[in-house]
């Protein structure tokens, strides 16, 4: 078992108090705030002054909203970010937030959800941090308080004999008794805290994160600070570089924590009272029971078996109070009949049928049990109650069964869609390409086909060429061939939907036969440099390329200018091993000795693809004209 250090349960402790105890002034600030933008909207609305102001309540929503992410990020939580509607110019942009579905979210959690948890957890976190130091302290300041000692009146209530008789004794007992419990707070009021953040944060990460997703960062853990570097990588499940509409950032899973919270507050402010004044329970052990009763509701959203299981225990302690009462409703009284119908609903809609039908068949175990202990005085009406919650009962585990499986045949049919429309659009991307392909093979690679057969056969048909025609034949029958093999390769990526097949490439070695077979064509070319240093495939590759770009440009551009390739390492093995090595390679061409009266046809794609292949290793790309009026390509890459 892991030790925690004291600075480490310190830190933690600040930590968790430095974000439960702001919790409740932010939360009256916004609630009162918002309730009041929404009251103004909807009572001046017939003058269509609330539809302007409807859309800037609910982003201030959005901003109190935002507001609470980063504090759960700075707290240690991580959430799946989420992403509203965009808001366009015009009267219809700014009436836009009305129509998104997550503003309204943030809203119903910052007015409804927000202020009751964290009033209950801000009031439990101040009574043990107050308790702790009175504790304490209370044998000294307890000596000025006039009256008697609370801790003796109620042990004379309860057990009077346990009361000393000698008043200094009592002072002692007294002090001893706060001792411990200020001790017992002080002891408790890390793991307290922490638990109080824990549910803040529970509540508040299923409702403010994308699709209801995220997820709690111990304090030692590296991603838990700074929390907003992780940010930018984990999206629970969800790559975080992909955009995400406002479709993807609501979800119904925000929408059911809502719902069931919201019934839960409803169903304790009816059932405590209720239970109260007909049943006779004591108020303090009816808030008791139902508050237990109403979080086992939340809890099963969250742990199905676990609401179940408290759901039964708190059923179990209602009926025992209640059972003295002799009022015909019993042992279910109505609220906590439907409180135990909205755990099964809720269990149904979570998990399988058999988790709700198990909650079902413990409650009715407990209503047969109750009913037959309770025989001698059963209240008239508790066996109609029994069998009505039983009908009622099964009828919701049907019932959400049933519409667990319509979400589930629904969500099937969807992703089937989904994954068909992805199908097809990948069959009409390959039906492209292979039409691509077709005719790059019909039109380029027959031409192609044809100009290295009548290199290779001029010999044989021209009998009397000279040998220096006859050497340029062969070298232009070698680069079509070469040229022939590029495009077959090329045409079977084309026509394959696998991975792009790997073979050899050209590099910096390859750059010497390039130069030799451009020379061919009559043109004066100078390498200097290439052999200075080995570079990997991709660089290789990238100045290959650079280089026959390069050529090609001066032989269609500058005919019979003379062209010069050069290579330069720039940095040294002996410097400083952070700075970084860069290969510098040029291609320069002079001013040719004719004007060009037509210009070559050409685009420019060919220097953007090669500015795309140089970045893509990390490299860059300058072109221009030289003062003897030529032109230059210079490109550095990083090794």
């Amino acid at each position: 078992m892991q030790r925690v250090r004291p600075d480490s349960l310190i830190r933690r402790l600040l930590r968790d108090s430095a974000y439960v105890l702001p919790g409740l002034p932010i939360a009256l600030f916004s609630a009162s705030l918002l309730l009041s933008l929404l009251a103004v909207s909807i009572v001046t609305a017939p003058i269509w002054v609330g539809a302007l102001v409807l859309p800037l309540t609910l982003v201030t929503a959005s901003e109190f909203a935002e507001l609470s992410r980063r504090r759960l990020q700075r707290w240690g939580a991580i959430l799946a970010p989420v992403s509203y509607r965009p808001r366009r110019a015009g009267l219809g942009g700014r009436l836009a937030p009305v129509a998104d579905a997550r503003r309204w979210l943030d809203l119903v959690f910052e007015t409804v959800l927000a202020l009751p948890v964290r009033l209950v957890t801000f009031t439990v976190a101040l009574i043990w941090i107050v308790m702790g130091p009175v504790g304490i302290t209370y044998f000294f300041w307890s000596s000025f308080v006039p009256g008697e000692r609370g801790l003796i009146l109620l042990l004379e209530l309860i057990v009077p004999g346990l009361v000393p008789t000698q008043e200094i004794w009592q002072y002692v007992l007294d002090s001893l008794v706060f001792l411990i419990l200020g001790v017992v707070f002080l002891v408790t009021l890390p793991a307290v805290m922490r638990g109080l953040a824990a549910l803040d944060a529970l509540l508040a990460t299923s409702l403010l994160g994308a699709r209801g997703r995220g997820r709690l960062v111990p304090l030692e853990h590296p991603q838990a600070h700074p929390l907003e570097r992780t940010l930018s990588r984990v999206a629970v499940g969800h790559p975080p570089s992909r955009p995400q509409d406002s479709e993807s950032s609501f979800s119904a899973a925000s929408w059911s924590w809502i719902g069931i919270c919201f019934a839960a507050v409803v169903l304790f402010l009816v059932s405590w009272p209720l239970t109260t004044n007909i049943y006779g329970v004591h108020p303090a052990f009816a808030m008791v029971l139902t508050l237990a009763h109403c979080l086992s509701l939340v809890l099963t959203l969250k742990f199905p078996w676990a609401g179940i299981g408290a759901s039964v225990m708190a059923s179990a302690a209602m009926m025992g109070a209640t059972g003295e009462s002799g009022v015909g409703i019993w042992p279910w009284p109505v609220t906590a009949m439907l409180i135990q119908c909205g755990v099964i609903l809720v269990a149904a809609l979570r998990l399988p049928w058999y988790c709700a039908a198990s909650g079902w068949a413990a409650s009715a175990l407990l209503t047969v049990a109750a009913t037959v202990m309770a025989a001698p005085r059963l209240p008239e009406g508790a066996v109609s109650t029994g069998i009505v919650f039983a009908s009622v009962g099964i009828g919701v585990v049907v019932l959400g069964s049933l519409t667990r499986q319509w979400i589930l045949d629904a969500d099937r049919l969807e992703e089937s869609e989904r994954t068909s429309a992805q199908q097809s659009r990948r069959r009409r991307e390959l039906e492209e390409r292979n039409r691509i392909a077709r005719e790059l093979h019909d039109v380029v690679a027959h031409s192609m086909s044809v100009i290295s057969v009548q290199a290779a056969t001029a010999r044989y048909r021209l009998p009397a060429i000279t040998a220096e025609a006859q050497q340029e034949f062969e070298e232009i029958a070698r680069s079509s061939r070469q040229a022939l093999g590029e495009m077959r390769m090329l045409l079977g990526t084309l026509r394959s939907d696998d991975q792009v097949p790997t073979g050899p490439t050209p590099g910096l070695a390859e750059i010497y036969s390039l130069v030799e077979a451009t020379r061919a064509s009559g043109t004066p070319i100078r390498v200097t440099g290439l052999d200075v240093v080995e570079a990997s495939s991709a660089v290789g590759l990238a100045a290959y390329r650079m280089v026959q770009e390069g050529l090609s440009n001066a032989l269609r551009h500058a005919p019979s200018s003379t062209i010069e390739v050069s290579a330069e390492l720039l940095g040294d093995d002996s410097a400083d091993p952070t700075d970084t090595r860069h290969l510098l390679i040029q291609v320069r061409n002079t001013a040719p000795p004719h004007p060009v009266s037509v210009p070559a046809p050409g685009a420019g794609l060919g220097l953007e693809g090669i500015r795309e292949r140089v970045s893509a290793v990390g490299g860059t790309v300058e072109t221009g004209d030289t003062p003897d009026g030529g032109y230059f390509i210079r490109a550095s890459f990083p090794l």
